[in-house]
């Protein structure tokens, strides 16, 4: 095997008998000892600034009319995808995060100033998940330069130069900035890697990554070594590929017993799997259950994963014990009709074949993974709801009205002004919850509940 050394990559060159150089991207390596993969965050986005309610006031204007000017709108907080990360530790330490929000409407039809936008960064492959009103949603982020906008800044108050009318042509009256979104989110991060090592505890699995790429996983002859997966970062010709080393899996991983759902989520993502079999442990464990075993936890965590390519690496075959009894399971493993090798990622014997065959194979596998940059910004996928909809509740002090537009204007009301009052009982009318409310009984003194306003029933409020 002849190579080249470019800027930390040792590539291929042509095959001839000499010891084997396997590629790899020195800036990969293994995951860090503190691997995170699964993280909470805490999101408050920007409140809208006030809008603002003043008349101009000029020499020789002696009715310059409203000139309030709006407020800005409070900062969005997105989460954007970056290569350069590979875990969620960052999330350790911080897990809350608040955009600046939006500056006041001024006179003379001064727009405030929006917050600024919050911008945090993830690794590709990070599943965020969020509930938001009362629905789940779920957002890849699988490209790099992909944003989310997780959290929505609020809207900006209108001054009162909206609300002129033919008969108020002075309105004193003004919207409060809209509350910035309040969201808790679920990130779970899901290897984005060509193939996946599986295999049980201690079937060499560090070592064969260790073997073909830059990656320096612990080792050591007992199992569950290794408690986080590494990459590593494989290059062969003109073609290059992540290989993950998955921790080794138990019986019952896929109900989560051990660590299973913290690592078999790690190769949902992956198009090739490489089922490594300690052929050398014959006196303690039989390979051939251990392959049944293996596959039996794959299909029961994700079916799919059953039709997954999967190559079957015999491992450790310069060992001793593995003379004896490697003829009977090569044959054995032959008959299912998967490709069998046979190596040693201790002495690298067997693996540049390896190598090539996991090349041909991922070459006719559909691509599971966009590598491709998207400067894109995706949004929760909401559905389309009307605005003027709403449902009417009976409390213990009175009833609640649940809308989406009656609960952002009520909350963007100022009840100090009276004029906003009035507005709001014109808009309960407008929309049918005054009638609404009359069919349910209300009373005069009782309580209705908006958002997080408490407004009593009076006489003005009946149509």
């Amino acid at each position: 095997m002849c190579c080249e050394v470019d800027h930390g990559v040792v590539r291929f060159g042509a095959f001839v008998p000499a010891p084997l150089a396997l590629a790899f991207l020195s800036d990969m390596g293994g995951m860090t000892a503190d691997y995170f993969d699964q993280a909470t965050v805490y999101l408050h986005a920007g409140t809208g600034g006030d809008g603002m309610a003043t008349m101009r006031r000029e020499k020789f204007v002696p009715r310059g009319g409203p000139d309030g000017g709006d407020g800005g709108r409070g900062g969005h907080i997105y989460l954007q995808a970056d290569a350069s990360i590979n875990t969620l530790l960052q999330f350790r330490e911080k897990v809350r995060f608040e955009a600046t929000n939006g500056s006041n409407g001024g006179t003379a039809r001064r727009h405030g100033a929006d917050g600024h936008d919050v911008v945090i960064k993830v690794p590709l492959g990070t599943q965020v998940h969020a509930t938001i009103d009362g629905a789940s949603y779920t957002i890849d982020l699988v490209a790099q330069g992909q944003r989310l906008m997780a959290a929505r800044g609020g809207k900006g108050g209108l001054g009162n130069l909206h609300f002129t009318t033919a008969t108020q042509q002075a309105p004193r009256i003004a919207e409060l900035g809209e509350p910035g979104q309040k969201l808790e989110l679920k990130l779970e991060l899901k290897l984005l890697a060509d193939v996946g090592l599986v295999g049980f505890p201690n079937a060499g699995k560090s070592s064969l990554i260790a073997a073909v790429s830059a990656a320096r996983p612990k080792i050591a002859s007992y199992p569950f070594t290794t408690l986080q997966p590494n990459l590593g970062v494989v290059a062969y010709g003109d073609d290059t590929f992540v290989i993950a080393d998955i921790p080794g899996l138990v019986e019952g991983a896929h109900r989560g017993v051990g660590l299973g759902h913290s690592f078999l989520r790690h190769i949902e993502r992956t198009r090739v799997l490489l089922h490594v079999i300690d052929i050398a442990a014959v006196d303690t464990r039989d390979p051939w259950e251990d392959y049944q075993r293996i596959n039996d936890e794959l299909i029961r965590y994700r079916p799919e994963l059953a039709q997954r390519p999967q190559i079957i690496v015999l491992n450790k075959t310069d060992l001793p014990d593995a003379e004896i009894f490697l003829a009977e399971y090569l044959e054995r493993f032959k008959g299912e009709g998967r490709p069998v090798y046979v190596v040693s990622a201790a002495s690298r014997s067997g693996l540049e074949p390896l190598v090539r065959e996991i090349v041909a194979v991922m070459a006719t596998q559909p691509v599971l993974i966009d590598k491709t940059p998207r400067n894109e910004t995706l949004e929760w996928p909401i559905p389309v709801q009307d605005e003027y909809k709403f449902t009417i509740e009976s409390t213990r002090h009175g009833y609640r009205v649940h809308g989406r537009r009656i609960e952002r204007l009520v909350s963007m009301t100022n009840f100090a002004q009276s004029e906003s009052l009035a507005r709001l009982q014109r808009v309960f009318e407008a929309t049918g919850i005054s009638a609404e409310l009359i069919k349910h009984g209300i009373e005069i003194g009782q309580t209705v509940y908006v958002e997080k306003a408490a407004l009593t029933w009076t006489e003005e409020f009946v149509p």
